[in-house]
């Protein structure tokens, strides 16, 4: 559980929660085909479905701010750095404007490419 008080009372935010809005936030970018999730049995990362898409989710606290990892599947041919950009202005506005909650980093990890 993530949280933080304000005048009103104490608001408090679900992994699973802060994981979907992140997740769609991500989809909606240009050239990313989907969150991944790797299969630890045998080591291979699968595409997730859009009610799952926390698991392609890595969120941690420290100062009261997240610190997101996103790990993503691209389309062959899109020039990675600006797609990392476009997840990263993307994830941030809509986590901040959302939840009024503070990022402090997101790492895009690019974990496979749909040819």
């Amino acid at each position: 559980m993530v949280g933080f008080e304000n005048e009103h009372g104490q608001i408090t935010y679900s992994e699973e929660v802060l994981g979907k809005i992140v997740g769609l936030s991500t989809m909606e970018c240009y050239g990313v085909v989907g969150m991944v999730s790797k299969n630890a049995t045998e080591g291979l990362w699968e595409l997730i479905k859009v009610e799952n898409l926390s698991k392609g989710v890595k969120i941690s606290i420290k100062e009261n701010k997240l610190i997101i990892d996103l790990f993503v599947m691209i389309e062959y041919g899109t020039k990675v750095s600006v797609i990392a950009s476009n997840i990263i202005q993307k994830v941030r506005y809509n986590v901040e404007n959302y939840t009024g909650l503070k990022v402090s980093s997101i790492t895009v990890n690019v974990q496979a490419v749909r040819v």
